[in-house]
Formats: structure tokens, C-alpha cells, sequence
């Protein structure tokens, strides 16, 4: 009981949270990115937090449990991508200077291509938004008896109410928040761990696979395990460094703001994966035995992992919050694929083909009208998703990821340097990357890889899952859907005068830096520090009242967890008062 009132607190804080950042959004440049005039810590938060949900708790760490350091993978992948995009690519994303980062695919490739990434951007962030609403339920449904159709319709209707009403200010604000939070606690669950266990040693010892720590027991060959890493590294390369994903930083008030953000994202995705998943080989270690776990009715067992440890080895009432983080790291997700696919559908289907003429204001209401129906339309497919049976929550998100999203994202990285393409190379490339991903996850079977690469022994099933999950879309990709848009050079021509200026505009605006105004920029820079700096005192606050709660040990952790939140809030009250303009 005390864990479901902490994560019913939690709901009305993320509420209020729209409810206080409504009245930043006076347009649609502020409605979905913040009118360009963002901090870069909170930039970087949305960042990381985009690349965080639930699963990172549940089937990541399922992962964990049963693979060692394999999952790792992944999230330095991602770390690497964030640390190109501080050399290189949150500059030219930023200096793009559009609303959405479709109008960045218009200016590069052309009208056609703008309606054809828009039905192929949309769609795949509403099933990853939907595959992340129901991993979440999925556990929550496990823990607290509750069914997957309330938990799904109650955490899908918290994030429309907060992303409707305060639009990308609040759903950037609470990702600051939520990653604040979620740090926290996975830095806290991280020390109990290690104290427990009596030294990180201990943990590495016990918790990880006998046969081989990198890839888990369940893997033959080495090298196939070696090329999914290498796989793993380019997918996450390519998802963080792309215009569709541009949108993390066109909220940024210059390019040296989105430069920082994207440094704090690299920082926090470095350090991350060992802090989280520290519990995970804890588990491993010392409750390796799932038929005790007592929750026998999740569809993977091993997405309990991390609720095993914090119900074992953490006081009454860090479920509450440990479930809380999971919630914040799912909405966080979902509220910016709200966002994000609002704004495509506002500046580059409304605006283009409904009402030309449409004022900003009405599209600001179109903005709220269209938000709230993609949320129900994420609420419907995180249920759908329910009925799939047979795969883990780890094998469809890596599925969804590697093979439906990777050929859009070909052209939408290499457009940024390869200039003299025609434009039918963006939807060419979209259709040839459609029947490559169909031919391998309809087509391929673990008796064609193995009569191939002539193995003597079968796949076994890791390494069947890995393969079709991520090794054959990016080596597929790699090997005909990339070369096909490379290729298209070939054919190109001198495009007409009205889209040759388009085109020498997209590339004149990512080669010029954004240089914000700072006078202008004063007051939203400490009303920002000012009010998620109170926010966050508050929620620390509360926290530390947790300590009350009855319990025979372990309440320091309550303290600690608390007064980490509460000391960044302080942080930024004090930063906000330096900055606030003499009177």
C-alpha cells in the first residue's frame, strides 16, 4: 500500500509539472522545442532520457541477469553516438533552424520526401512508445496485481495530460527531473549493492556467467557475439546522429548549448550502464533461482530482476520509488514521441495540406488536439503489443529498432554530407532498406545463417535472437540498402532553381553557428533554474519524508537518495538568483 500512494504522489507531481510549464508555451515554436531557447542541461536530460524507459529496468536488465556485460553494449553504443554528437552532429542539428526535424528533411530532399518520412517516422516511434508503455505495465501488472489494460489506460493518460498542456517545456522539464530522480536512486540501489555484497569483486565473481562473462553461456561462436557488438555500436551510432532524431537538440538556445547537452548525454550513458545494472548481477549472484522470485506470471522472469533486488535488499517503500523511476523513464519517452510526431503533424501535414493559411495560433490548439490523439493511439498499441507472444521485451525493441528504422535513418544521416544526390534518393532508399528488413524478418531462418556462414554446429537461440534482431539489419543495410543511396549520385541533376536555393540553404544553415542573444535570453534562463530548481527541491524533499515510513533499516537510504535530488534543485535556486538582472 505505502508504494502504490508513493507512486500515486508521483503521478499529481508530473501533473502539476504540465500544469506549471503551461504558460511557457505561448506558440508553436514553443510548444515543440521550446522556442529555441532551452539550457543545455536540460537539452542533455532529454536526450539521455529519449534513449531510457522501463525496459532499460526490465528486459535490459533481464539481459543483464542472464548475458553479464552483452547488454552493455548497447549503451556505450550509445554513449560513443552522444560523443559524436558533441563533435559534430548537435551542431549541425541545432543550426538546421526548423520547428521539426522533418522540415529538415524538406529543405534536403525535397516535398515527396517530407510525407514519406513522416509515414515512416511516426509510425515507428508510436510502436517503440508503445513497446515501452507495455513493458511498463507488464511489470507493474507482475508486482502490484494490477491489469495490464489499467496500468497501460493510467500511466498513458498521466503523460498526454502533462505533454497536452505544457507541451515540450514540460516534457523537457520533467525529463530533467525524472533523469535527476532515476540517477539517484540507481546510484543509491548501486552502493547497497556493493555494501551487500560485501565489494564490487564479490559481484563480478558470482553474478556473472560461468562459461563466458561477455556473451552469456548460451553462445558458440565468439565471433558472431563480437559482430552483434560491432552491430550494436553502428545501430546506436546511427540512431543518435541523424536529422529524425535532430529534435533532442533544435530546442537548444545556440549550438554551444546543444554541443554541451549532447557532452552531459555522452557523460551520463558512460557511467550509467555499470550503475544500473550493478543490482542486476547483485540478483544474479545471490537469487539466481527465479522459481523463488514469486512472480511466475511475467512472460520473461528475468524482467523482474531489478524489482527482485530492490524488494529483497532496500526498505518499505523504495518499490514505490523504484517504480516511480520506471514510470518516469517510460513517460519520458512517451512524452517527447508525443511531441515530436505533434509537431510533424502540425508544420508538415496540417499546415502543408489541410489549412495553408492557418494561423500560429490555431495551430497551437491543432498542436493539443493532435497531441492528446497520438497518445491515445500509443495507449491502443501498447495494448495491442500485449497479445504478441513469444518474444522478450529485449529481442522486439531490438527488432523494431535495427529493422524498421534503420533505412530511414541512412538517408537521414549521410544527407548531411552527401550533397549531389537526387531527391527520389531519400524515398529510394526508404523502400529498397523496407524489402531488406522484410526478407530477414520473413524470409531468413537459423538453417539459411548456418548453411551460409557454413557452421558446423546449429545456432542456438541467443544467438539466432541477436542475429535477426540486430547483426543481419545492420550488415544488410550496410551492404545494400547504404550503398543503393551512395549510389544514387550517379543519376543526380541539377535540381530546379526554387529547390537548388532549398538545398543551399539546409547546408549554408548547418555550417553557421547559432549564437544566442544573451540579454535576450536572461529571463527564460532564470526562470527555467528557478522553477525546476524549486521542483526539484520539493520532490527531494518529499523523499527525505520517506524516512518516516516504518521500517526496522535501512532508512538512510530515503536520506541519501533524497538529499542528491534536493541538492541539484538547491544548485539551481542558487544559480538562478546569480543570474536573475540587477534591479
Amino acid at each position: 500500500m505505502i508504494d502504490v500512494i508513493v507512486i500515486c504522489v508521483y503521478f499529481v507531481f508530473l501533473v502539476g509539472i504540465g500544469w506549471i510549464f503551461r504558460t511557457f508555451s505561448t506558440s508553436t515554436s514553443d510548444y515543440f522545442k521550446g522556442g529555441g531557447k532551452m539550457l543545455w542541461w536540460m537539452v542533455g536530460a532529454t536526450a539521455f532520457m529519449t534513449q531510457f524507459s522501463a525496459w532499460s529496468f526490465t528486459g535490459a536488465a533481464g539481459k543483464a541477469f542472464t548475458d553479464g556485460f552483452a547488454v552493455l553494449a548497447i549503451f556505450f553504443g550509445n554513449a560513443v553516438g552522444y560523443f559524436c554528437n558533441y563533435l559534430f552532429f548537435a551542431a549541425k542539428a541545432r543550426q538546421m533552424r526548423v520547428t521539426t526535424p522533418i522540415e529538415g528533411i524538406r529543405l534536403r530532399f525535397g516535398k515527396v520526401n517530407e510525407q514519406a518520412f513522416t509515414l515512416a517516422s511516426v509510425p515507428i516511434s508510436i510502436i517503440s512508445a508503445g513497446i515501452w508503455l507495455n513493458g511498463l505495465a507488464v511489470f507493474v501488472s507482475a508486482v502490484f496485481g494490477i491489469s495490464m489494460t489499467t496500468t497501460i489506460m493510467i500511466t498513458g493518460t498521466i503523460v498526454v495530460l502533462m505533454s497536452v498542456s505544457g507541451g515540450s517545456w514540460a516534457v523537457i522539464a520533467s525529463d530533467f527531473l525524472q533523469m535527476v530522480i532515476i540517477m539517484a536512486v540507481s546510484v543509491v540501489a548501486a552502493i547497497v549493492a556493493i555494501v551487500h555484497a560485501g565489494g564490487v569483486g564479490n559481484i563480478f565473481e558470482l553474478g556473472l556467467p560461468e562459461v563466458n562473462a561477455f556473451a552469456g553461456n548460451n553462445y558458440n561462436y565468439m565471433n558472431l557475439f563480437l559482430l552483434w557488438v560491432i552491430c550494436a555500436f553502428f545501430k546506436q551510432f546511427m540512431s543518435t546522429n541523424n536529422m529524425i532524431d535532430s529534435y533532442r537538440y533544435l530546442c537548444a538556445k545556440d549550438t554551444k548549448n546543444a554541443r554541451k547537452a549532447a557532452l552531459l548525454a555522452c557523460t551520463l550513458m558512460f557511467i550509467g550502464p555499470i550503475v544500473w545494472f550493478l543490482p542486476a548481477w547483485f540478483v544474479a549472484a545471490y537469487y539466481p533461482d527465479t522459481a523463488t522470485w514469486g512472480l511466475d506470471n511475467l512472460s520473461s522472469i528475468t524482467d523482474a530482476t531489478y524489482y527482485v533486488f530492490v524488494r529483497n535488499e532496500l526498505p518499505a517503500g523504495m518499490v514505490g520509488l523504484m517504480m516511480s523511476a520506471m514510470f518516469a523513464a517510460t513517460m519520458s519517452s512517451m512524452d517527447s514521441a508525443l511531441n515530436r510526431n505533434s509537431g510533424i503533424y502540425v508544420k508538415n501535414v496540417h499546415k502543408v495540406f489541410i489549412d495553408k493559411e492557418a494561423s500560429d495560433e490555431t495551430l497551437l490548439k491543432v498542436g493539443r488536439v493532435t497531441t492528446l490523439i497520438f497518445g491515445i493511439i500509443i495507449i491502443l498499441v501498447g495494448q495491442y503489443i500485449n497479445n504478441l507472444k513469444g518474444l522478450s521485451l529485449f529481442e522486439i525493441m531490438q527488432q523494431v529498432s535495427s529493422l524498421l528504422a534503420l533505412p530511414m535513418l541512412i538517408p537521414a544521416l549521410f544527407g548531411y554530407f552527401v550533397k549531389k544526390t537526387p531527391d527520389w534518393a531519400g524515398w529510394g532508399t526508404l523502400l529498397v532498406g523496407i524489402a531488406v528488413s522484410y526478407f530477414i524478418s520473413s524470409v531468413v531462418t537459423a538453417d539459411m545463417i548456418q548453411d551460409f556462414l557454413r557452421l558446423e554446429a546449429p545456432l542456438t537461440s541467443a544467438e539466432f535472437s541477436d542475429m535477426k534482431s540486430m547483426t543481419l539489419g545492420v550488415v544488410l543495410h550496410g551492404c545494400i540498402t547504404l550503398p543503393f543511396f551512395l549510389l544514387s549520385q550517379l543519376f543526380y541533376k541539377e535540381p530546379s532553381p526554387e529547390r537548388k536555393a532549398e538545398i543551399d540553404l539546409f547546408f549554408t544553415n548547418v555550417e553557421t553557428e547559432v549564437i544566442a542573444d544573451e540579454d535576450e535570453c536572461q529571463d527564460s534562463d532564470t526562470r527555467q533554474r528557478d522553477t525546476l530548481g524549486k521542483l526539484l527541491a520539493i520532490a527531494g524533499i518529499f523523499i527525505i519524508l520517506m524516512v518516516l515510513l516504518p521500517n526496522e533499516s535501512g532508512r538512510l537510504v530515503f536520506i541519501a537518495v533524497g538529499a542528491i535530488v534536493t541538492s541539484v534543485g538547491a544548485g539551481l535556486i542558487y544559480s538562478a538568483k546569480n543570474s536573475a538582472p540587477s534591479k
